[in-house]
This record gives C-alpha cells, structure tokens and sequence, in this order.
C-alpha cells in the first residue's frame, strides 16, 4: 500500500494480519545457529540470504492455501518495505532504490523456484546445490548442515497451520 493509500485509507493495513508472521521469519533468519553452526556468512550477504531462504520457505507453505493466496502478496509488500527502509538507512537515494528492489524481487523469486525444486528433488544435491548458488557461505564445505537444518524449518513449517502462522508461529 502506498504512503498515500496508508495516509487516507478508512481501513486498517491489510499488511497487518501478516506482520507477526514476517517479524517471525526475520527472527528466523536472524538465529545465530543459522551463522556459527551451519556456516552461513555473517555478513550482509549472508544475512540478506538467510532471510530470502526463510520468506522463500515461508511463502512456500502459503501457496498452496487458497483461503489465504493473498498472504503471500502481503509477505512480500512487507518484505519490500523493509529493505527498502534498510536501503534508505544506509544512504541510498531515490533514483536507485527501484532498481535495487526490483533486483532484490528477482533473487527471491529465483530463490523460490530453486529451493522448491531442491526441496522436492529424490536426490539432496539438487537442495544443496541450490543452497551453493544462493547463500554465502564462510566455507563451502558448510552447505550440509544449512541443508539439513533448512529441511527441518520446512518440515516444521508444513506441520503449522495457517491461524498459527498468521499469530507469527511455528511448529516446533
């Protein structure tokens, strides 16, 4: 929703109902085990791609739920929303923040599709070498146990219904 829709709107944000859920999915991303046991970068990068990872597993467990197909629209605007505040923080003008997150939308969704192939995949290598393209790591040998641990986020996040979701839950 834009500033002036937000500024005018007789309604409250539709984004809202789904803001538990993306503040869940940064914290995800953000769990230091994510970085020291599993070896992603601790980086910028690394931190960027550990959030794609988790909204890309996310909205995969949305999908598929035609009750809530809005949902992962409203991921994304949040998702947009954020890194384009970060993008400002850090000092980067007007003329280059559309270009930035349009590139940015580009990644997640290739990320998507690769996680979704590698997830569905009889052989793991096709999840680890997605992983490989996608996440910076701090050693090549590492992608294992991202793998292994980014299954069982997936594992835990098809166990979890979607009013759970929706609260910014997921099954343990």
């Amino acid at each position: 929703m834009s500033l002036l829709g937000r500024l005018f709107s007789k309604g409250p944000d539709p984004r809202e109902e789904w803001r538990a859920l993306w503040h869940r999915t940064v914290q995800e991303a953000r769990d230091p085990d994510w970085y020291r046991m599993c070896g992603v970068a601790d980086t910028q990068e690394g931190r960027f791609d550990m959030i794609t990872l988790v909204l890309a597993l996310v909205m995969m467990r949305l999908e598929n739920e035609p009750e809530v197909e809005i949902a992962t629209a409203r991921l994304t605007e949040l998702f947009v929303e954020d890194m384009e505040g970060q993008m400002r923080e850090a000092g980067i003008g007007d003329p280059t923040v559309g270009k930035k997150i349009s590139a940015l939308m580009a990644s997640l969704n290739g990320r998507i599709g690769a996680y979704r192939e590698g997830l569905g995949a009889s052989e793991r290598k096709v999840l680890i070498d997605a992983v490989r393209r996608n996440v910076t790591m701090a050693q090549e040998d590492e992608a294992e146990a991202l793998v292994q641990r980014m299954a069982s986020l997936h594992e835990r996040l098809q166990r979890t219904g979607v009013e759970t979701l929706r609260k910014g839950e997921i099954a343990a």
